[in-house]
């Protein structure tokens, strides 16, 4: 019995080691498949991008994914600019808010419009 139950894995393995050998092109097809999609959809997306480096030639597709690489590095640059700038404006605007409603601010308010008025025109002066 032992040499059918050796002889039925060796059978069973080979056949897992067939079915791996016949599948193997099958599933590295559609992987390229899936990657060659992917870069054509790049290429479509950043169309007038690659038109400005590059009008006449085709473009392979290293230069697709390098230009692309470029292309988010700006991008996320310019973002975080934005962002960065974003962050000053409501700073500042947060401290212009704080300097209109201080007490000392409106101390200063209220003793200027007192100075303009006809009876306080006149200075004070000790001596």
């Amino acid at each position: 019995m032992a040499p059918t139950i050796t002889a039925a894995m060796t059978s069973s393995q080979e056949h897992l080691t067939l079915t791996h050998k016949l599948r193997k092109p099958l599933v590295e097809k559609l992987r390229r498949e899936r990657i060659n999609s992917s870069i054509e959809q790049l290429r479509s997306l950043l169309g007038p991008e690659f038109l400005k480096q590059q009008p006449d030639s085709k473009m392979e597709r290293a230069d697709i994914l390098e230009m692309t690489v470029c292309f988010l590095a700006q991008l996320q640059q310019q973002r975080s600019l934005s962002n960065h700038i974003n962050k000053l404006q409501s700073s500042s605007d947060k401290i212009l808010r704080e300097a209109d409603c201080s007490p000392l601010s409106s101390t200063i308010q209220t003793s200027i419009t007192k100075d303009k008025s006809p009876v306080n025109s006149a200075l004070w002066r000790p001596w």
